[in-house]
């Protein structure tokens, strides 16, 4: 056991939420962020396909996705060039540090301790953007294969014409490279970007654990901080990869839900992508006591582990529980002590299995009395994001225990089976309820990737030993789960009233589950007690 680690500051960006408030009433109100692709970040009419063993296609429709996202380059003095020669994984992490320096009371870094101040990022592949903008050097390949299969039948000064033409059309979306374009495509520059606005000296660099990355990256902070290497950190995880390479990797996996994503589920068959970014700001606790921070949470204890033989992709509760028992014996209770556990939660059918007998089985293990804690993931509200998924999650869990307050269980409608049969250990909430009475104000958190490593961080309030009240703010949103919505019609005619029904396919279509609420809302204000009426019950644009 050692010094408990301060998170001083919190920000991400995630579909839907671009604070941790926001994401955290997402929670509350059970919003899916989930969103029909549009073409242009994937056009569907190419790869998808419904057939799930086609090669080369994708066999889902949704991802929650981020939007109206716009980096502001000139606030952070980007040239134009180096901004269009960067993958914008690079300018959401790095406008996102910059929000969690501002919560930390550090605007623009100042007050920071520069030359001790490190940035570590979880990050994997960079993101799509540089995948795409990578196609413009592959034009002699496709120059040579359009060549090959016209030479036969255009005549030369034709065809050299049509390549010209071809050349000039398949070039003129990417960006022309220049000496920006090799940093700005690679991921271990993600963290530089940021030490360089801020003229930290401390270490920046990125730690790739696939879909655990951006808890390791916290973990690895954590360490530096208690050795002495850090005084002050800035951790977290980006992912913007919404792309062919990474969906129909997961679709051959089979890793993708095909009609719904479903979490700690008897149907639990696979997850939705998601996008985004979380960073924190982390401390020594007798640092941030002495220099009066506010506290948003202590991290208690983390514990890190391999499957080992057990597997790449497959998750083996052993390497699970190690990962587990690291972490609660730095802590110094056990998981008994713990009231919420915010899961890693892909929804696939041996993820969650997986993941619910390590967890029931843990805290059976402690032999005490203990109600049933509660278990949810943040993947049910913005789906799978990857690299940014673990800080999500830890976002998610410190607002948990800051407010008093146990999120409901979003995408779970018929719970897992193993639910009922360790119904001892583990719970799950169909609506948020207050924090039990004389339970600690701990979570636990748990995130995964390919390669079979597991990481595990137990959070804590920062006054733990304070009921804290729930709002009368929060017990409104509490009280507004999300689920099927009224959608009401009124015309002068059918006519009239098939015109105004027909308008709404393209608002659908484009519409994300959370905005489902705004749209009845919207309609039934312009209700006019005309003749004609419609209504509709939808769970779903």
């Amino acid at each position: 056991m050692g010094s408990r680690i301060a998170i001083v500051g919190m920000a991400c960006r995630f579909p839907d939420a671009a604070t941790p408030d926001e994401l955290w009433d997402n929670v509350l109100a059970g919003r899916r962020s989930f969103r029909r692709i549009p073409s242009q970040r994937i056009r569907l009419e190419d790869y998808y396909n419904a057939d799930r063993a086609s090669a080369d296609h994708i066999y889902i429709t949704e991802a929650a996705l981020l939007r109206d996202w716009e980096f502001d380059r000139v606030r952070f003095k980007v040239a134009g060039s180096t901004y269009r020669n960067a993958d914008l994984t690079h300018w959401l992490a790095l406008e996102t540090a910059a929000a969690a320096l501002a919560d930390a009371g550090l605007p623009e870094g100042r007050g920071a301790p520069g030359g001790s101040t490190g940035v570590v990022v979880g990050n994997s592949l960079t993101g799509e953007g540089i995948r795409a903008a990578q196609m413009r050097l592959r034009w002699p390949y496709v120059r040579r294969v359009v060549a090959d299969a016209l030479k036969d039948d255009v005549a030369a000064d034709r065809l050299a014409t049509l390549l010209a033409e071809l050349e000039h059309s398949y070039k003129a979306p990417f960006p022309v490279p220049d000496g920006d374009s090799l940093a700005g495509g690679l991921s271990n520059t993600i963290a530089g970007r940021i030490c360089n606005h801020f003229d930290f000296n401390g270490g920046g660099y990125v730690v790739d654990g696939a879909c655990a990355s951006s808890l390791l990256s916290v973990i690895t902070a954590c360490n530096a901080l208690l050795s002495g290497d850090m005084d002050l950190a800035v951790a977290g995880g980006v992912d913007i990869s919404v792309d062919a390479t990474e969906l129909i990797g997961f679709s051959r996996a089979g890793a993708l839900a095909i009609e719904e994503m479903r979490v700690y589920d008897q149907r639990s068959a696979g997850f939705w992508p998601g996008e985004g970014c979380g960073m924190v700001v982390l401390m020594r606790e007798e640092d941030a006591v002495a220099r009066g921070h506010r506290v948003h949470g202590f991290i208690d204890g983390w514990g890190l582990s391999s499957d080992g033989a057990g597997g790449i992709t497959r998750p083996e509760t052993d390497g699970q529980r190690l990962a587990l028992d690291r972490a609660y014996h730095r802590a110094g209770f056990g998981p008994d002590e713990v009231a919420y556990f915010e899961g890693h939660g892909t929804g696939t059918a041996v993820g969650d299995a997986a993941e619910l007998e390590t967890l029931i089985e843990a805290r059976r293990a402690a032999g005490t009395a203990a109600p049933p804690a509660v278990v949810g993931s943040i993947k049910a509200n913005i789906g799978h994001t990857k690299a940014a998924a673990g800080v999500a999650g830890l976002i998610k869990a410190v607002k948990a225990v800051a407010t008093g307050v146990l999120p409901p269980t979003t995408g779970c409608e018929r719970p897992h089976p193993l639910l009922d049969e360790g119904a001892d250990a583990l719970r799950v909430l169909r609506k948020g309820e207050p924090w039990p009475d004389g339970a600690p104000p701990r979570a636990g958190v748990s995130a995964m990737g390919f390669g079979g490593i597991n990481t595990h961080m137990v959070v804590e309030a920062p006054r733990a030993g304070r009921r804290t009240r729930v709002d009368n703010r929060t017990r409104s949103v509490l009280n507004s789960p999300q689920d099927a919505e009224l959608f009401v019609l009124d015309a002068d005619s059918p006519a009239a009233l098939a015109e105004r029904a027909a308008a709404l396919v393209p608002v659908a279509e484009a519409a994300a589950r959370s905005e489902l609420p705004d749209l009845a809302a919207h309609l039934a204000g312009r209700l006019t007690r005309r003749p004609w009426r419609a209504a509709v019950v939808a769970d779903a644009p």
